[in-house]
C-alpha cells in the first residue's frame, strides 16, 4: 500500500527510488528528518500543488516507506545508495600548506632573544639623544609606547632630549588576526625605516644614514627627506594567529617639526593606527610565509578540502617549495648552525635536511629515504646550498608532504598518524615537539591523553585563527558587499563598516573563548561590542550599562528590552544579509533557516531579481516580498523563509532599530511551522533565537560544520552515529563549544570516544 502511494503521488517528481528527477525535485530524497517529520512535512507540502491528497494515515505510511527505503542514512547503506563511510584521502588545503611551510622552517630557527620584563600591548620604544651621523648616541628613556602616532612640533619628545636632533627605536611584535593582505603605512616629514618579519631585529644597535648595520632591506623607507610629510606604503600577505617582529627607526634632524605615525590596513578594515590590541613588546622570530597564490580549493560541499589535483595546484605547490628553498638556503647558518666552509659541512646538510623531511613527513622517515636525502643534500656538485635546495625540493614535492593522512602499511591509526591529524585539525599544520614528545613517551593513545593534548593545542593562537576562520564561514562574513546608499545612509562609510567587521570578530571572540564558552550566548547575547562611531549610529536604544573599552575604543554595550538577540541582530549581519537602500527579508530569512535553525532548503527553481519597480511605492518591504513569494510553487520554501526573515524587519538595512516603515509600524509578527509540523508564534529574532536553542536540527548543523570545517571529512567518515553522539555530549556539557572542538579532535585522530562510535579503518 505504501509502495504504491509513493509510486503514485511522489514518483514523479522524486524518482522510483528517491533519486530525483530532472526538472523536477533533481537531488536526491535523503536527509536527517525523522518518520513524524517527515509525515509531517509530506501532509504539509506533497505532492506539490496538491498537498491535500497525501495527508493522515497516507502521509504517515508515505513517510515510513521512504524513511526505511532510501531516505534514512541506514537505509541509503543498505541498498548501496551511499557507499560505506571513510576517511578521504585529501591534499593539503592552501591554508594548511602554507602554515604547514611556516612551521617548517620556524622549527628549526633559533628562539629569539629575551623580552626584558614582561610583555605589555604596544612597542618597546628607546628614545636617543642624536649627534649628526650617529643617530642614537646616548638613550635616554625606554618605555612601552602602545602605538606610535606622534606630533612633537617643534619641541623634544621626552625629558633629557634636544629638540633639534633626536632619534626613536620601536621594536616589538604585531599579532595578525586573520590571513590576507595587509597595508603598511608610515607618515613623517622626518627620517623613518620599518622593517618587519626579519631575523635580527632586536639589536639595540646604532642607526646610520649609510645603512651599514641595518638588518637588510626596510618594508617602508623613508630615510631621506627634505622636511615635508610624506606617506610611504607596502603590501605584504601575513598568515593569521601569529606574531611578526616589527622594527621602526626614526630620526629628527635640523627639521622644523616632527611627528611620525604608523598605520595598517587589514583584510576587510580601514586605514587606522595600529594599537595594543594587536602590538607587543614581545620579542619573535621571523615567521616564513610563502607569497604563492594557490587556485582556491574545492568549496562543493560547503567546507574547503584538498580534493583536486590540477596542473594550476601543482604549478602552486612547486613554486611554493621553491620559495621554502630559497629560504632556507638564505638563512641556512641560523636554521642549521651549518658553517658553509668547514669540512663538516655536507655531513652537517645532509643530517639537517633528514631532520627536516622528518618533520614534514609529520613521522620518522625510513632509512632508504633518510640516506638518499641526506646524498642528496651532502653530495651535489655545486656545494651544500645547492645539495640542500634539491634536497628541500623533493621533501616539499612529496606525496608524503602534500597529501594528509597518507594510510600507513597496517592501514590502522598511529601514534604519529593521531598527532598529524590533531595538528592539522586544530592548527591546519605540522605536529609541534610537545605532540611528538607524547608520541615518543606513548602518551598519545587513549582518548584521555589524546584530548589532554587537544585541550593544551586549543590555547595556541593558531587554533583561535583556525575556529576564528570557521565562525567567518558560518556567518558568512566573506560572502556580502555591505555598500549602502549613501544618500539615505550617509553615515554608513569605509570606517563603519570595517568598525561592524571589528566588532562581530570581538563578539564572537568574547563568547567563544569565555570560561562559558557557550554556543547559546552566540544567539541570544543582548550586548554589542562597539566603537565610539558605532555607538553613536547603534546605540540609542541601548542601556547604561557599557564595559571599559579596549585600546582600539571599543566596549561592551548591553541593550534594553530584548532588541538584541546574538549574531542574528547584529548590525554587521544585518548589514550583509540587506540591499543598498533596503532590508531584505528574503536574505536574512534563508541564513537564518539554513545557518541558525538548521533546515536544508532546495535551490530556488528561477533565480528572480527584487524587482523593486513593480512595486507600489507605499508598500512596506514585508508586504513586497509577501506579494512577490505568494505562489504555490515558492511558498514550499518561503513558507517558513519568510516568517523568519520578518522577524528581524524591525532592524532597517545597516541594521539599526526602527519601530517604523513609510511611517506605518513595522510588523514582525508570524507563524512558523517546524520541521516536525508544530507552528511557532514569532514576534522578533529573540523567538527565532529561543528556538534555535532548544532544537536538535540546529544543534546538529552547528556540530555538523564545525567538523567539517576542522577535519575536512564528513563525521559519517568515522562512524554513522558520530555526529549525533557528539550532538548528544554538546548538549550534555552545556553546549561549550571548547569542549566540542576537543571532542571532535578525538574522535577524528582515530581513536574512537565512546564504543559507539567506533572509527572506521582508514581507507
Amino acid at each position: 500500500m505504501a509502495d504504491e502511494l509513493y509510486q503514485d503521488r511522489c514518483a514523479s517528481c522524486h524518482g522510483d527510488g528517491g533519486q530525483g528527477v530532472a526538472g523536477a525535485y533533481e537531488p536526491a530524497l535523503a536527509g536527517e528528518l525523522s518518520v513524524d517529520q517527515l509525515a509531517a512535512l509530506i501532509e504539509r507540502t506533497m505532492p506539490e500543488g496538491a498537498a491535500e491528497e497525501c495527508v493522515g494515515d497516507d502521509a504517515r505510511q508515505v513517510a515510513e516507506y521512504i524513511y526505511g527505503k532510501f531516505y534514512s542514512l541506514e537505509a541509503r547503506r543498505r541498498a548501496g545508495l551511499t557507499p560505506p563511510g571513510r576517511v578521504e584521502l585529501l591534499r593539503l588545503t592552501s591554508m594548511q600548506h602554507r602554515q604547514a611551510l611556516a612551521d617548517l622552517v620556524g622549527r628549526f630557527a633559533p628562539a629569539p632573544p629575551a623580552t626584558a620584563g614582561e610583555p605589555t600591548p604596544g612597542l618597546l620604544a628607546s628614545y636617543f639623544q642624536s649627534d649628526g651621523m650617529n643617530k642614537a648616541t646616548e638613550r635616554k628613556l625606554a618605555r612601552a609606547d602602545e602605538r606610535v602616532d606622534f606630533d612633537f612640533g617643534a619641541d623634544s619628545p621626552v625629558d633629557g632630549v634636544t629638540a633639534d636632533q633626536f632619534s626613536i627605536v620601536w621594536r616589538g611584535s604585531l599579532q595578525v588576526p586573520a590571513t590576507g593582505d595587509y597595508e603598511f603605512r608610515v607618515r613623517t616629514e622626518n627620517g623613518a625605516r620599518l622593517y618587519f618579519n626579519r631575523d635580527e631585529l632586536y639589536a639595540d644597535g646604532i642607526m646610520r644614514d649609510d645603512s651599514s648595520n641595518t638588518v637588510g632591506d626596510p618594508l617602508i623607507d623613508v630615510w631621506v627627506g627634505a622636511g615635508e610629510m610624506r606617506a610611504k606604503s607596502a603590501r605584504i600577505f601575513l598568515l593569521g594567529g601569529r606574531m611578526y617582529p616589527l622594527r621602526l627607526e626614526f630620526f629628527k634632524y635640523q627639521d622644523a617639526t616632527a611627528s611620525i605615525r604608523l598605520e595598517w590596513k587589514p583584510p576587510h578594515g580601514a586605514w587606522a593606527p595600529i594599537n595594543g590590541d594587536f602590538l607587543t613588546s614581545r620579542f619573535t622570530g621571523r615567521t616564513f610565509v610563502p607569497q604563492t597564490a594557490f587556485p582556491a580549493d574545492d568549496r562543493s560541499l560547503g567546507y574547503e578540502r584538498g580534493s583536486t589535483v590540477s596542473a594550476e595546484w601543482l604549478a602552486a605547490a612547486n613554486a611554493a617549495a621553491l620559495e621554502a628553498a630559497a629560504e632556507i638556503v638564505e638563512r641556512l647558518p641560523r636554521l642549521a648552525g651549518l658553517d658553509r666552509s668547514a669540512g663538516d659541512a655536507p655531513q652537517r646538510a645532509g643530517d639537517f635536511v633528514a631532520r627536516l623531511a622528518s618533520a614534514a613527513f609529520r613521522r620518522p622517515l625510513a632509512d632508504e629515504q633518510r640516506e638518499r636525502l641526506s646524498k642528496l643534500a651532502a653530495s651535489d656538485p655545486s656545494g651544500v646550498e645547492a645539495g640542500v635546495r634539491r634536497a628541500v625540493l623533493t621533501t616539499l614535492m612529496s606525496p608524503s608532504f602534500l597529501f594528509s593522512s597518507l594510510p600507513p602499511a597496517e592501514a590502522t591509526a598511529t601514534p604519529h598518524s593521531v598527532a598529524e591529524r590533531l595538528a592539522l585539525t586544530l592548527w591546519d599544520s605540522l605536529p609541534d615537539e610537545q605532540l611528538l614528545a607524547a608520541v615518543q613517551q606513548g602518551e598519545l593513545q587513549t582518548p584521555e591523553q589524546i584530548a589532554a593534548q587537544a585541550q593544551r593545542m586549543l590555547a595556541d593562537p593558531r587554533a583561535r585563527h583556525k575556529v576564528g576562520e570557521f565562525f567567518q564561514q558560518w556567518l558568512q562574513l566573506d560572502e556580502r558587499d555591505l555598500a549602502k546608499d549613501r544618500g539615505l545612509y550617509p553615515e554608513f562609510d569605509e570606517a563603519v563598516a570595517a568598525d561592524l567587521r571589528r566588532s562581530i570578530e570581538l563578539f564572537v571572540d568574547h563568547v567563544v573563548w569565555s570560561e562559558a564558552s557557550d554556543y547559546r550566548e552566540l544567539l541570544l547575547a543582548d550586548y554589542l561590542f562597539l566603537s565610539p562611531r558605532l555607538q553613536a549610529l547603534y546605540a540609542a536604544s541601548a542601556a547604561d550599562e557599557a564595559g571599559p573599552p579596549d585600546h582600539s575604543g571599543f566596549r561592551q554595550v548591553r541593550f534594553a528590552s530584548g532588541e538584541r538577540s546574538g549574531v542574528l541582530t547584529h548590525p554587521y549581519l544585518l548589514s550583509a544579509l540587506a540591499y543598498h537602500n533596503n532590508t531584505s527579508p528574503i536574505h536574512r530569512g534563508v541564513f537564518l533557516t539554513r545557518n541558525i535553525v538548521g533546515r536544508q532548503l532546495k535551490p530556488p527553481p528561477v533565480a528572480i531579481a527584487f524587482p523593486e519597480g513593480q512595486f507600489d511605492p507605499h508598500l512596506t518591504m514585508r508586504e513586497k516580498v509577501t506579494q512577490l513569494t505568494s505562489a504555490e510553487a515558492c511558498m514550499a520554501c518561503h513558507s517558513f523563509i519568510n516568517p523568519l526573515g520578518f522577524s528581524l524587519e524591525n532592524f532597517d538595512a545597516v541594521g539599526r532599530w526602527r519601530t517604523s516603515e513609510r511611517e506605518r509600524p513595522v510588523d514582525s509578527r508570524s507563524t512558523y511551522r517546524t520541521a516536525d509540523g508544530a507552528t511557532l508564534d514569532i514576534s522578533n529574532a529573540r523567538d527565532v533565537a529561543n528556538y534555535a536553542v532548544g532544537n536538535k536540527s540546529a544543534h546538529r548543523a552547528f556540530v555538523r560544520k564545525l567538523f567539517q570545517h576542522l577535519t575536512k571529512q564528513d563525521p559519517t567518515a568515522y562512524s554513522d552515529n558520530l555526529l549525533e553522539m557528539l550532538r548528544s555530549e554538546f548538549a550534555a556539557e552545556g553546549f561549550h563549544i571548547q569542549r566540542l572542538i576537543v571532542q571532535i579532535a578525538v574522535a577524528s585522530s582515530g581513536v574512537d570516544l565512546k564504543t559507539a562510535a567506533k572509527p572506521r579503518t582508514i581507507r
